[in-house]
């Protein structure tokens, strides 16, 4: 078998979805910009870019299955933060939406990437969105890329 992995050049004429979460404001509007400037950095058009917007992580699930199913995107970014509380909705909310966009990406074949922030402090979100730590929203667009064309490869390969 030849060895076959993506690369960041998007496939001709991709469409990429960037859902996220209105919840945290200050933290998913900087996930969003630079997924947002990460895909037009790599050459995708502007106008080949959807921003969804939900009202929480927990809904990127849901809007993530629609989109999937519609066919009409090469990958799906979604984007969120969750931050610890005092119970135990932190958990189930973060793994949640975790284990919903898995289920999408395997149920659909369409690759969508978790970009939902798990933190114990907002100033752990603040260094993973432009921060310290880089901003993660970057990160899923460039991951979102190479699987879209990891994808296309491997389907001309069969």
């Amino acid at each position: 078998m030849p060895h076959i992995e993506g690369d960041l050049r998007a496939p001709e004429g991709a469409r990429f979805a960037i859902i996220a979460s209105r919840w945290n404001p200050r933290i998913t509007d900087a996930l969003v910009a630079s997924a947002r400037d990460a895909f037009v950095a790599n050459g995708v058009a502007d106008a080949d870019i959807d921003v969804i917007r939900v009202p929480g992580a927990w809904e990127l699930p849901v809007a993530a299955r629609a989109l999937a199913v519609a066919g009409r995107h090469a990958a799906i970014v979604a984007l969120g933060c969750v931050v610890r509380g005092d119970t135990r909705h932190y958990e189930q909310v973060a793994d949640g939406a975790s284990d919903g966009l898995m289920r999408v990406a395997l149920d659909t074949g369409v690759p969508v990437m978790n970009g939902v922030l798990a933190v114990e402090r907002f100033e752990d979100a603040h260094a993973r969105a432009g921060g310290s730590h880089g901003n993660k929203g970057e990160e899923a667009a460039l991951v979102a890329i190479e699987m879209a064309d990891l994808r296309r490869k491997l389907q001309e390969h069969s």
